[in-house]
């Protein structure tokens, strides 16, 4: 028995399928370079990265900020270095100038708090100046020495600046909490 044989494909056929192939291939690579060009380049993009890094940067510098353990000398010491890590400028200069004062009444209060970001947005952000602003709402778990925990929610308002650390507080106020 004898099998049929498979009917031929012209050869200039195959040439032309080869060559649509070849020139698909070449379309979607240089779309694909396009499309990573414009990703990399893209404003927009780098300054939703900027923001991101705004924020988280921002977030842990203000739980540095509230947060201290007061149970002895080297965690208060160790808390206020925390503190000048998390600031810049002249909130920086205050802290350190005010660190021996900070360090004896926070050893004779004794007192730990604990901080946790609730919330926080970016309202304002200058990636040219390398300034920016954000809110945020705490819970801080306050322990004084011997006493039991408390916890307080607070609302603060930073101001951040870029640094080759990354971002810095430049100031922190609170906002007071509406009455009604």
């Amino acid at each position: 028995m004898t099998l049929p044989t498979p009917p031929t494909v012209p050869a200039a056929v195959r040439g032309a399928v080869a060559w649509a192939v070849a020139a698909a291939i070449v379309v979607f690579c240089a779309f694909a370079g396009w499309s990573y060009r414009q990703a990399r380049t893209d404003e927009s993009l780098a300054y939703a990265k900027a923001r991101d890094a705004v924020l988280a940067d921002g977030r842990q510098n203000i739980v540095r900020l509230n947060s201290i353990d007061g149970t002895d000398a080297q965690h208060v010491q160790a808390g206020l270095r925390q503190w000048l890590d998390a600031t810049t400028g002249p909130l920086h200069d205050e802290m350190a100038r005010t660190n021996a004062k900070s360090d004896t009444s926070l050893q004779q209060a004794g007192t730990s708090a604990r901080c946790t970001v609730t919330d926080a947005a970016v309202t304002e952000l200058d990636t040219r100046s390398g300034t920016a602003r954000l809110i945020a709402t705490v819970q801080v778990a306050v322990t004084p020495r011997g006493g039991a925990p408390t916890t307080d929610r607070k609302r603060f308002e930073a101001g951040l600046a870029r640094t080759s650390g990354g971002w810095r507080l430049t100031a922190i106020n609170a906002v007071p909490v509406g009455a009604g």
